[in-house]
């Protein structure tokens, strides 16, 4: 509900929108592991909310995004990266956690940004994924619900009702990803270990819902993924 109410405001009061996501993946990503002298990854980050968030919790926050600027962003409280998420510059097992929020929708190959989360983690290490599938009520991002009636209509009737055009282009920088194929990848590794799967935003007790196909797909909103690293060899990008 905080983060619903401070998603209304995302545009008038970033910080508020954006202090409120931030603590928030911390708490997600610290009941899976100790942050303290972690080194963590941040795929798609691009603001200093998160940068704050982690290194209070006592871990060394790496920022990561394919823009230029937005990575900028963060460069006062954390290590910065301009790099891909399907091709990301760091070594083979380097990292204690690998974090990826709201992002995967946005990159047009999403199993690549997954099996490279995998890579770069280190054995005993966590990957933690989240990400709004399509078929949810907020799959369509700023034209929702609307995308329920294909993304070309939904782009024009958020035109007619705004006057400019959406920020997310379906097939350019928003791409139809689902809970069943992200299930499907996470159960398939032989180097990490599914440790949970569960909608993001919903209390404990919807955690069922991602075993319903069909009505997960709707109503999960927010899919989140946990993975443990083990000790076998990654599975590099085109592999899988």
């Amino acid at each position: 509900m905080a983060l619903l109410a401070a998603f209304r405001v995302e545009q008038a009061d970033p910080e508020r929108f954006y202090s409120t996501l931030a603590a928030d993946s911390v708490r997600i990503v610290a009941s899976y592991t100790r942050l303290g002298g972690r080194l963590v990854l941040d795929v798609g980050a691009g603001r200093p909310e998160f940068a704050k968030a982690f290194a209070e919790a006592g871990a060394t926050y790496v920022a990561l995004d394919v823009n230029e600027r937005s990575a900028a962003a963060s460069a006062a409280t954390s290590f910065c990266v301009v790099g891909s998420g399907e091709r990301l510059p760091f070594a083979d097992a380097s990292l204690d956690v690998a974090f990826a929020s709201n992002v995967l929708e946005h990159v047009r190959q999403p199993t690549m940004l997954l099996d490279e989360l995998v890579r770069v983690t280190r054995p005993g290490g966590i990957v933690v994924c989240a990400y709004t599938n399509w078929l949810s009520p907020w799959g369509g991002h700023e034209t929702s619900p609307w995308h329920y009636l294909g993304a070309e209509r939904a782009a024009r009737l958020y035109e007619r009702r705004t006057g400019h055009t959406p920020k997310n282009k379906v097939g350019s920088t928003l791409f139809r990803v689902s809970v069943r194929d992200g299930l499907r990848w996470a159960r398939g590794r032989h180097d990490a270990v599914l440790v949970d799967a569960r909608p993001r935003y919903l209390p404990e007790w919807c955690r069922a819902i991602v075993r319903l196909p069909g009505l997960r797909e709707v109503a999960t909103w927010n899919l989140l993924l946990v993975l443990r690293r083990t000790v076998g060899d990654a599975v590099h990008p085109g592999q899988a």
